[in-house]
């Protein structure tokens, strides 16, 4: 398997590289949390969380941002966990008229997770208590509750729902939690994942052969290795590696069309600048 050691050691200058892009990304708004943060209060801010991060499938940063803002607008703040509950109907409207279609692998399952949030929020009241009461761990268990937030490991939606929710701003609602040593993987992004695969530790051993386990595990020492005291940072700012947004890619917007991109040398996708190779 691929050695997050043995790669720093090698390729010190792309390992520079990719230390350089974290630190450049790290105010890169999440795109739950850039909608949740529009609540009034922190428990209406964890509640748009866990609905936007429940729904983070097979859509890239942008889109979702958008579905979830849309949401906001017809349902703002309480509304999504007060009674009497949107008709699927509304719910689903709002999607296709998001995406101009409904053709989504979670479009069957939007308005049950809606109603899932609401019915979870419903149940914990006061939410910044929930979370002050428990462990990660605990939160991570509470979660099976939610529909589509997994009922067994490794729930990766409930693990990057807990570090939106705990992450200090920019990257989360720096909410507190009970105390505790053990936190759950980090989120492996679609982002992180191209990153492991295209210029990380993984670019020459297959990435895509590795077990789901092994991935966890290399991105974890991964994001250990690139920010030593904010783990949390480096696998944030790696989603929007090469990932989609409203002009190409996010990481093009930030970086004057890739010119001032750390990986301008090693990416194979950066833009022509000054007879460099340009692929799409």
């Amino acid at each position: 398997m691929a050695s997050v050691t043995r790669f720093a050691q090698d390729e010190p200058a792309l390992f520079k590289a990719a230390q350089d892009f974290v630190a450049l990304f790290a105010d890169c708004p999440d795109p739950v949390i850039a909608v949740a943060r529009q609540a009034k209060t922190p428990n209406a801010q964890i509640a748009w969380t866990l609905l936007g991060t429940a729904l983070f499938q097979d859509r890239d940063c942008s889109q979702m941002k958008d579905l979830l803002a849309a949401f906001y607008r017809a349902f703002p703040e309480e509304k999504l966990w007060t009674l009497p509950v949107p008709a699927a109907a509304a719910i689903n409207g709002i999607v296709e008229e998001v995406f101009n279609s409904d053709n989504w692998s979670m479009f069957e399952h939007v308005a049950g997770i809606f109603w899932s949030v609401g019915l979870f929020a419903r149940r914990h009241p006061d939410l910044v208590s929930w979370t002050a009461e428990r462990s990660p761990e605990e939160m991570w268990r509470d979660m099976g509750e939610i529909y589509f937030m997994g009922k067994s490991k490794p729930r990766p939606k409930a693990s990057a729902a807990i570090y939106r929710i705990l992450a200090p701003a920019p990257l989360g609602l720096g909410i507190r939690c009970r105390d505790s040593r053990r936190m759950p993987p980090l989120p492996l992004t679609m982002g992180a994942r191209r990153y492991l695969a295209i210029l990380g530790p993984a670019k020459d051993n297959g990435f895509a052969d590795l077990s789901a386990e092994e991935k966890q595990k290399l991105a974890n020492a991964c994001f250990k290795a690139l920010s030593p005291k904010r783990p949390y940072a480096a696998a944030h700012s790696m989603q929007f590696f090469l990932e989609d947004g409203a002009d190409g890619f996010i990481c093009r917007e930030w970086t004057e069309r890739c010119a001032k991109c750390p990986f301008y040398e090693y990416c194979n996708y950066a833009e022509n600048q000054g007879g460099r190779k340009y692929e799409n």
